[in-house]
């Protein structure tokens, strides 16, 4: 077996404070696999500037004007990270024969990617990169992120448990990937819909080099029901069976209201009565907004708007920039 061309796929947003250090890192581990012929002299770092407000994109210019390892892949607008993502992936796909995607920052290990290329070489089409602990997370943040993980599993979403978007993809997964053309990205939950031959990489997940997590708490919330809308159409399922619960309940309710009636020992219900009312127009009103969100999704998939719009690539292996 040949050895293969790798693409390094990151996406950016506001990167400026970690670039060059992750840029450093990522040509010296790629120098190093390039010289012990584990990949191809071809293989690229591909940055994606996802429409970052600051330097982000003129350092990734710079970057490819300094060293040919490296790619700069500049969308139009602001996509988000999921997009941009699939951006690259897509981008790179003719000029790669496996892809690895990593955050910008740095906090995936990039020495796991030597198990990861040894994995596919023994036939894996994807492989997972795993945190194998959350040692270095506050209490908060490892309990919202390992319940998040159960509860997308409890609702039906086939995901693999503290993996995040660190993964190694080749040809025939990409390109089987390309044919999930919905607007709505979750790229975690689309990934093991594909099948395929898959292994897991097991890695310690490490601090950010500089500056914030471009994740706050505010859009991890988004992000998960993000998931859990894309991917699992359960949660409307769950309102019906809870309609049917409480109608249930207020039968066995009326049954028992009635026999107090003909043993005299009718009682005038005005707390009951107010609370049943609250609590039933609270239960529409937010079966009404996740029945909402369903909708607006459709919204956006039948209108079949491109998911993202490539401004300009720079990358020697396309010969020339786009």
């Amino acid at each position: 077996m040949s050895v293969p061309v790798l693409y390094l796929v990151v996406p950016c947003y506001n990167e400026q404070e970690v670039l060059r250090d992750t840029a450093e890192k990522l040509e010296q581990k790629l120098t190093r696999l390039i010289d012990v012929g584990g990949v191809d002299a071809k293989s690229r770092i591909a940055f994606v500037n996802d429409g970052s407000r600051d330097n982000t994109w003129e350092l990734i210019r710079q970057c490819t004007e300094r060293s040919p390892l490296f790619s700069g892949i500049n969308l139009a607008h602001n996509e988000g990270h999921q997009n941009a993502l699939l951006a690259g992936l897509m981008t790179v796909l003719p000029h790669a024969d496996v892809t690895i995607s990593m955050d910008a920052d740095l906090q995936d290990d990039i020495h796991a990617i030597d198990l990861m290329l040894e994995k596919h070489a023994a036939g894996a089409n994807i492989v997972y990169g795993v945190r194998e602990n959350r040692a270095s997370d506050t209490f908060l943040k490892r309990f919202t992120a390992e319940s998040f993980y159960r509860a997308m599993r409890a609702l039906g979403a086939d995901i693999v448990f503290n993996h995040a978007d660190f993964r190694l993809m080749d040809r025939r997964a990409l390109t089987a990937l390309a044919e999930y053309p919905e607007v709505n990205l979750f790229l975690r939950g689309i990934v093991p819909m594909i099948g395929l031959s898959h292994e897991i990489v097991y890695y310690t997940r490490k601090q950010r080099l500089a500056g914030d997590s471009k994740y706050p708490w505010r859009r991890m919330a988004s992000f998960a029901w993000e998931g859990v809308t894309s991917l699992s159409a359960r949660p409307i399922r769950m309102i019906s069976q809870m309609g049917m619960f409480i109608s249930f309940i207020s039968g066995l309710m009326l049954i028992w209201s009635i026999a107090r009636h003909f043993v005299g020992e009718t009682i005038v219900g005005w707390t009951s009565l107010v609370v049943s009312l609250w609590f039933l127009g609270g239960l529409i009103l937010l079966s009404i907004g996740v029945i909402g969100e369903y909708v607006a999704k459709i919204y956006l998939e039948v209108k079949r708007r491109p998911r993202y719009l490539v401004q300009e690539f720079i990358d020697g292996n396309a010969r020339g920039k786009k």
